[in-house]
């Protein structure tokens, strides 16, 4: 047997239930047999290899590899790479992969694509990039990507798909199956509603596909068509365009400009790309480290962290001189200075909890003002509760540990006014950024650890040194 029958028999035996043209993951033993491969420098069974995974996993290989084998990979697939795969890939990897393909291999790839793919594509290009490539379209294809551009970024308009079926009120059922059947065979475009238009172009009504098949031959579509139905403007924001998606439970959607006129449509599997790039971001925001992943280079990974811990080291700076104020007290009762960062830990953590929920319900536009009101009641009812809670299983540990009653009981009500402090805060930090135009996913997290830090130091040796001393 050949190295290369070995190869693809390692492939059929990792996925012995799966076609081979509808291969699905990428196991270790397929990834090291491609690798392998490319290493020993043979196209033909990189080529053979390749040639089952489905466009997903592809690109997931090439986001696995680095940038030399990436390189040497492409090079070696050549116009045998699925254009497919290239839309899978996230915004650095298509970076990455864009730069060794170079301007003619991507402009003979996008008319494989979909119109909003082709569109996301385009727009990760350098200037200079990106003429070339729609120089070397063909005028259809250029006016298709050109217009996608021209919307507002994060918009309806960028993330739509031109690619739609549109018929007027007044055809048959007959009518629509058979010019749907006429559709060119190498036409690969999915479709899930037919859009009804009038002879401007507004849409009138949409179809689900399930409902047109159970109709009879010669019945109208406006006698089938659902005219209860939704359309987003064209120069809506991304984000709320998912949010109406989750809110109504939505497969697809039609897309109008400022006359009205049906210029696309939005599918659910692009929504999924949006929510998972949101949530993201406010992930990653939470925990201060910008949009770096596993491949950033280790000076942007230094540039997007450097900044928000310069930021936190000047919050600590704070704290510390809140706890100089109190020098003497801790010189004079050596216990102070080992219980108080309970105190502080505590309500950072009570705080962090409160704006972690408040800064969903703020992504989900779930905040009215009587909610609000609400959300900001019950969190300092929590904050009380847990205050008197842990205040007690504190105060009875530091009993034990220093047999003081006074400086547990001081312990105890520090906590108490900390966590009272974080409830309260962690509603009205985020809700505040918010008012004043601040992401509240980026800052909340420092003004919370600061205040909470700040309030926890500062009571309890502030009621120590009265108390105490």
């Amino acid at each position: 047997m050949s190295d290369l029958e070995t190869d693809i028999s390692v492939v059929e035996a990792d996925t012995t239930h799966i076609p081979a043209k509808s291969l699905y993951g990428l196991t270790p033993k397929v990834e090291a047999a491609i690798m392998d491969a490319v290493k020993a420098g043979e196209q033909t069974r990189v080529r053979a290899l390749t040639a089952p995974l489905h466009s997903a996993d592809m690109a997931d290989l090439l986001g696995r590899i680095s940038p030399k084998k990436c390189g040497q990979l492409l090079r070696m697939l050549g116009d045998e790479l699925d254009p497919e795969a290239i839309a899978y890939l996230d915004e650095e990897m298509l970076e990455q992969v864009l730069d060794i393909m170079g301007p003619e291999a991507i402009a003979k790839a996008l008319p494989e694509l979909e119109s909003d793919d082709a569109v996301t594509i385009v727009e990760e290009l350098e200037p200079e990039e990106r003429d070339e490539v729609l120089k070397n379209l063909s005028w259809q294809d250029r006016v298709f990507v050109e217009k996608g551009l021209s919307y507002p970024e994060d918009s309806a308009g960028r993330m739509m798909q031109r690619e739609m079926i549109m018929l007027p009120p007044y055809w048959t059922v007959g009518q629509t199956v058979d010019h749907l059947r006429g559709l060119p065979t190498q036409d690969n475009q999915d479709f899930y509603l037919i859009m009804v238009v009038d002879a401007n172009f507004h849409p009138v009504g949409e179809i689900n596909v399930g409902r047109l098949l159970r109709a009879n031959r010669p019945v109208r579509l406006s006698e089938i068509m659902s005219v209860d139905f939704r359309s987003v403007p064209v120069n809506m924001d991304q984000e709320e365009v998912a949010m109406l998606f989750r809110r109504y439970g939505m497969v697809t959607t039609s897309v109008v400009d400022e006359d009205g006129r049906l210029v696309g449509v939005i599918t659910l599997d692009d929504i999924v790309d949006v929510i998972d790039e949101e949530a993201e971001e406010d992930l990653m925001a939470l925990a201060g480290v910008s949009d770096a992943s596993i491949r950033s280079s280790l000076l942007e990974t230094f540039q997007g962290r450097a900044g928000w811990l310069f930021l936190n080291l000047l919050t600590a700076v704070l704290a510390s001189l809140v706890i100089g104020l109190f020098e003497d007290t801790l010189e004079q009762i050596v216990a102070l200075a080992v219980l108080m960062p309970i105190v502080a830990s505590m309500g950072g953590n009570a705080g962090t909890q409160t704006v972690t929920v408040a800064v969903r319900a703020i992504a989900m536009q779930e905040f009215s003002t009587q909610s609000a009101a609400r959300f900001a009641l019950r969190e300092v009812l929590v904050g009380a509760v847990n205050g008197v809670l842990f205040a007690i299983i504190a105060a009875v540990l530091s009993y034990i540990w220093f047999a003081d009653l006074s400086l547990s009981l001081i312990l105890g009500g520090a906590m108490i006014i900390n966590l009272l402090i974080a409830g309260i805060t962690g509603t009205m930090v985020p809700l505040s950024l918010v008012r004043f135009g601040v992401d509240p996913a980026v800052a909340s997290s420092v003004f919370i650890t600061t205040i909470t830090d700040v309030v926890g130091f500062f009571v309890f040796l502030g009621l120590a040194a009265v108390f105490l001393l």
